[in-house]
């Protein structure tokens, strides 16, 4: 049996509230190559945070800051 030690929250860690989705360069590190949102398990990021992580990344897509995939 392997013992997982559980990530600690990015944003807990930084004590940001507000994730800007202006803020290209944070949201691609959460993004794979193909452009999807990163799993929370793999991110180590908390339910609240990745609510909103998720918020800013589709709001940045809409608002063309993001793409939506890549080839």
């Amino acid at each position: 049996m392997t013992s997982k030690k559980k990530k600690q929250c990015f944003f807990c860690s930084q004590n940001v509230q507000d994730i800007d989705y202006k803020d290209t360069e944070l949201l691609n590190r959460f993004t794979s190559s193909q452009a999807k949102i990163i799993d929370p398990m793999h991110t180590g990021t908390c339910a609240k945070h990745q609510r909103r992580l998720a918020r800013a990344i589709k709001r940045a897509r809409f608002m063309g800051l993001l793409p939506y995939i890549r080839r």
